[in-house]
């Protein structure tokens, strides 16, 4: 296969396999070099094993290779290890859920705390608030000295109309059913509460589906179109962001914490319409696309405006996700094979 060619805005037109997406995932632009130069210390990644925490990582050590950047996570799978070390990562391997196992962690200047529990919530609700809730109160205090940036959700939102734009950082979280969503409130809590006490600087990442070909909404979507099944569209409106987007603008957060912390909305600009883009998918698959149910007229939705007043709007734009997904999903290419399950509305995942 021919390499990519690039396309409008710098961007490339498909991706031959996983290294030339991780390649681009990771690559920085001048705006995230430059806010990581003005931090000033070295940055930790806890909960670096997760799906975002890789790429977050390496995009990282790429803006500022001068930094000492440590992933910490149990590692279960050695091999991620091994390849965060050849992108020059150190990790460290720690149960985060122990309190000795914290305090004995390097105490960097800069923190960016990806740990929680969604998936299997429902399964494991004591495990889903301990990871969501617990570890969190354990981070905030041992690291009252640093600056933190935390990964939250918008599901700590209630379901917004889908006329009205979406729910923005002044919306007093109020989450829908489920306690996955309670334990994500509770998360923010306690950052909150320790960021007071110890006047540490922080911001809270509300993240609304970020994408990465190989997971996400419009994965989910696109394989669905692909297979032949038919898509569920009473949650019938989301809101997505380029993964490489996400881990930017959250690591530029850093640049940007404030005393007390507080959230912000990491998302995309568009209401996206979950039926539109089963249609663009089946247009591109030959497929016939088939739905069940209908839209209700709310959902968790996002106002990310305070964010592109900070960082502009994000680098790569919907259509494009859509023709790298379609093309990614075409071709056969890896799956992490983790559903969003954006389709749940009662918090059950």
């Amino acid at each position: 296969m021919p390499p990519p060619t690039t396309g409008a805005a710098g961007l490339p037109d498909f991706f031959a396999d996983v290294e030339a997406l991780d390649e681009f995932l990771t690559r920085p632009d001048p705006g995230l070099v430059r806010d990581l130069a003005a931090v000033a210390g070295d940055l930790l990644v806890l909960g670096v094993a997760g799906k975002m925490g890789p790429t977050l990582a390496r995009l990282a050590k790429r803006a500022a290779p001068d930094k000492r950047v440590v992933g910490v996570a149990r590692f279960s799978d050695p091999g991620l290890a091994a390849k965060l070390e050849s992108w020059g990562i150190e990790t460290i391997a720690c149960d985060l859920m122990d309190r000795a196992a914290i305090e004995s962690l390097p105490r960097l200047a800069n923190v960016v705390f990806m740990v929680g529990r969604k998936f299997g919530a429902t399964d494991a609700l004591e495990e889903t608030w301990a990871t969501n809730a617990y570890v969190a109160a354990m981070v905030a205090e041992s690291f009252r000295a640093a600056r933190i940036v935390a990964f939250s959700t918008g599901c700590v939102y209630p379901f917004w109309p889908v006329a009205g734009g979406g729910a923005g950082e002044d919306t007093p979280p109020a989450p829908p059913p489920g306690e996955y969503a309670q334990s994500c409130v509770a998360r923010e809590r306690l950052f909150e509460y320790a960021s007071r006490r110890h006047a540490t600087p922080g911001r809270l990442i509300r993240l609304n589906y970020a994408i990465d070909l190989r997971y996400g909404v419009l994965h989910d979507v696109a394989r669905a179109i692909h297979a032949g099944r038919p898509i569920d569209v009473t949650t019938g409106h989301v809101n997505v962001i380029w993964q490489g987007d996400a881990n930017a603008w959250a690591l530029r957060s850093l640049a940007r914490c404030t005393t007390p912390t507080s959230p912000l909305n990491v998302t995309g600009p568009e209401t996206v319409s979950v039926r539109a883009l089963a249609r663009a998918f089946s247009r591109r698959f030959d497929q016939p696309a088939r739905f069940t149910g209908s839209e209700a007229p709310q959902a968790w939705l996002n106002d990310a405006g305070r964010a592109f007043a900070l960082f502009g709007y994000p680098r790569v734009p919907l259509a494009r996700m859509i023709d790298w997904t379609a093309d990614w999903i075409a071709r056969g290419g890896a799956s992490l094979n983790k559903p969003t399950h954006f389709e749940e509305r009662e918090g059950r995942f």
